[in-house]
């Protein structure tokens, strides 16, 4: 999904302007980027929950030399689906597999 793709359902939805349209799909981007820094998690029900998760610090490989690198502890952002995005996602996939075979 981008940018582009909200500013065009907000207008397809809405009638707004594209300019007007765009300006509120940065806003929302802007506000889900706020509450994922300030709180650590941002839930929409019926899709999911971005979670911040804590990566340890840890030794890796280089896989040009073999050689051992350390890697610095740091965070990153997790999704986790919600049960009814499961289930839409998998009867969307079913009913393309019926589709394909026809």
């Amino acid at each position: 999904m981008s940018k582009k793709f909200l500013t065009d359902v907000i207008v397809q939805s809405t009638e707004m302007p594209a300019i007007a349209a765009n300006r509120l799909a940065a806003d929302l981007i802007a506000a889900i980027k706020t509450e994922i820094t300030g709180t650590g998690r941002f839930t929409l029900p019926d899709f999911g929950s971005f979670v911040v998760k804590e990566t340890p610090k840890r030794t890796a490989m280089n896989p040009r030399t073999g050689e051992k690198v350390a890697v610095k502890a740091g965070a990153t952002v997790r999704f986790k689906a919600s049960p009814a995005l499961k289930d839409a996602a998998l009867a969307s996939m079913k009913k393309a597999k019926k589709k394909a075979k026809a």
